[in-house]
């Protein structure tokens, strides 16, 4: 006999069926005990009589949280006694037979409730019980259903699914990387990707025009609530095509994705506006905008896009220039004179997407002239050199005939916490760090063995207040 889920039970009226789940809730009276079993599905209610003692005696000794498996005949539930809330409302099933896979101990919090009253360590720590919580279940599923919106909407548009490398080169190009020591090549590492940014690029001038990929990024950030050191976005990159183009794309993917998962919210604004950084600092003093009507409204959805942003900003305390978005980024002149003596008057082709106040997207036009690739090194600080050492890549890949291109990245996490009126990231990842990147789980980051580090030919230098 095989399984049936719980939504499923109403079509097997009169029928003998076997289910199989956790027990949610067990309800005794009398010589009729009810046990609620929960599966992926739902809830469906199992009734045990006396009437076979070895099983009704089994049952007397199950708690919340056991795992078992029913075989009994799908039956009317009595009337006045159906539960409209659950698709298995309207039936029961008459137990007939019982097997106990495992027990359980008494969960370390409640799942019933939508669990933001228990603290955030705990919940962590015992993540796999968390997630059998309705809010945490749904939130993952329909995370699920918005990233196979996307992979359909862009493969029907002619868009090519790639994955890019996980180990790569440590360079500079923005946040810190987190590095991986070679065993076979000592004394050298690889750097877990902050993006698919030099990948992407290669693979336009390998010829693939529309790639996209649903990436893992990884950065070692300092501490912020809606970011984490491993993040998943929708990567997007096009050859022969500017800003206005990739912004059309992604304003359509947005469009029907609303329409298609999220049918009660509504949109401020179509299209969505373009906003320039400059006119968004003197209107809302932030380059994240919330432009809903009615900031209180959780079903006002307020897209735009910004643009025209600074190529470069002043880091006051390291007394350098750094680049807005990220290296590559187009500036809007080619004048190699002016951005090396005028940074500060550069603009470039960058956009960002804002989705009620928070930056759920950005991406730019990028840089196919090498000499304006040089200069652009050069006002972050870096020798012509060190440019062709760190990126040789590009130095050698693009002289073999090069497209125009463009793309985006877009935190599906982000997108997510704030179309479900999340209050953290953390809301809809499966498996998230803490703030500082722990992951109370797993206990990581933790200590390896003397015998691993030999073999990598490390050495461990600890701060004086960490040693032992």
């Amino acid at each position: 006999m095989e399984r049936v889920l719980s939504s499923q039970a109403a079509e097997y009226l009169g029928k003998k069926i076997k289910v199989a789940g956790w027990v949610h809730s067990k309800r005794s009276h009398g010589k009729i005990i009810f046990i609620d079993l929960r599966d992926r599905a739902g809830l469906l209610q199992l009734v045990f009589d006396n009437s076979d003692q070895k099983i009704y005696s089994a049952v007397k000794k199950i708690k919340p949280e056991w795992v078992i498996g029913v075989s009994g005949e799908v039956r009317k539930r009595p009337k006045g006694t159906e539960n409209p809330k659950i698709a298995s409302g309207k039936v029961e099933l008459k137990a007939e037979s019982l097997e106990i896979f495992s027990q359980a101990k008494t969960l370390p919090f409640p799942i019933e409730s939508d669990g933001y009253e228990i603290s955030e360590e705990k919940r962590l720590k015992y993540r796999y019980i968390d997630l059998r919580r309705e809010r945490m279940k749904r939130n993952l599923i329909i995370r699920q259903k918005v990233i196979h919106f996307a992979r359909e909407f862009l493969i029907k548009r002619d868009f090519v699914e790639i994955e890019t490398p996980l180990l790569t080169k440590s360079t500079p190009e923005g946040a810190r990387d987190f590095v991986v020591p070679s065993r076979l090549h000592p004394g050298k590492f690889y750097a877990l990707p902050q993006s698919p940014q030099q990948f992407k690029q290669m693979l336009q001038v390998a010829g693939f025009e529309r790639y996209f990929q649903v990436a893992r990024a990884v950065r070692d950030e300092d501490p912020r609530a809606d970011r984490q050191v491993e993040h998943t976005q929708l990567d997007i990159e096009m050859a022969f095509v500017g800003q206005k183009e990739v912004m059309e794309i992604v304003e359509q993917l947005y469009i029907n994705l609303v329409k298609e998962l999220f049918p009660e919210k509504r949109i401020t604004k179509v299209p969505f506006p373009r906003i320039s950084y400059q006119e968004s600092m003197k209107k809302y003093g932030t380059d994240r905008p919330d432009i809903r009507n009615n900031k209180k409204d959780n079903n006002e959805l307020g897209f735009c896009f910004i643009t025209d942003f600074p190529m470069f900003e002043w880091h006051q305390e390291e007394k350098r220039w750094g680049a807005m978005h990220h290296p590559f980024t187009k500036p809007q002149t080619e004048d190699i004179n002016e951005i090396k003596t005028h940074p500060e008057k550069i603009l470039a082709f960058q956009y960002d997407l804002v989705l009620n106040g928070a930056e759920i997207g950005g991406g730019s036009e990028r840089i196919t002239n090498l000499k304006v690739l040089e200069a652009v090194f050069e006002v972050l600080g870096h020798k012509i050199e060190e440019i062709h050492r760190n990126f040789h890549n590009y130095f050698t890949a693009f002289q073999y005939g090069v497209p125009p291109h463009a793309g985006i990245a877009q935190g599906i996490d982000r997108f997510l916490m704030v179309i479900l009126g999340e209050k953290s990231i953390r809301e809809v990842i499966a498996f998230p760090k803490t703030g500082d990147g722990r992951d109370l789980m797993m206990d990581a980051p933790s200590e390896i063995t003397k015998q691993q580090l030999e073999e990598l030919h490390i050495k461990i230098s600890l701060p004086k207040k960490q040693k032992k």
